[in-house]
């Protein structure tokens, strides 16, 4: 039976792109050799960088926020990105806290609908996150300690066919259609034959 690829598997197959010897644990990163440290390193990199770019597995929406005591909102720090549902409201995250643009305050005083996206950890990505990463951080970590644009160009043939399938997931668990995008379903709105109604 399959099973999703773990953080120690993904990091083997990193130090396997450059012939290096797999490691039996990652948990004591001040015991491995410096290609599995710097592996891991990579392969963490990498990971928030993909996930920075908002993907339905890790994108949360109509989530509440509620100031405190003093009218703050304080984001957890796995908050990659946050935005309000209501775009009247002009509110930009600052480290972990919430700003008010409009009104220049960090105190607020009723509660806000938000979309927000989380880094998550490795156990908690899908599969197909896990293969794109992996590959991405595969190609980057060769580039570093190899350099072989040999290696490089075999790596990312897969990384593209990767982000493929992680594109297709998307597409299947998003459940989007043509109106999710605001361009979209406001330039059909606007080219509807309204004489013929």
């Amino acid at each position: 039976m399959p099973t999703l690829t773990s953080k120690l598997e993904a990091v083997n197959s990193m130090l396997g792109h450059i012939g290096e010897t797999p490691v039996n644990s990652i948990s004591n990163t001040s015991a491995l050799p410096v290609s599995a440290a710097t592996a891991i390193y990579a392969l963490d990199e990498i990971s928030r960088e993909v996930q920075s770019e908002g993907w339905h597995f890790n994108t949360e929406v109509n989530v509440t926020l509620s100031p405190a005591g003093d009218g703050t909102i304080t984001l957890t720090d796995d908050i990659i990105e946050m935005d309000t549902i209501d775009s009247s409201i002009d509110v930009v995250q600052r480290g972990l806290k919430l700003f008010d643009r409009s009104n220049n305050t960090s105190v607020f005083t009723s509660n806000l609908k938000v979309t927000q996206t989380r880094l998550l950890d490795w156990e908690s990505l899908p599969e197909p996150a896990r293969r794109y990463i992996t590959l991405k951080a595969s190609r980057v970590f060769q580039g570093r300690l190899v350099g072989s644009r040999e290696l490089e160009a075999l790596i990312a043939r897969d990384e593209y066919n990767a982000r493929a399938d992680l594109m297709d997931s998307e597409v299947s668990t998003a459940d989007r259609t043509i109106f999710d995008s605001y361009d979209v379903a406001s330039r059909v709105g606007r080219n509807r034959n309204h004489s013929a109604i």
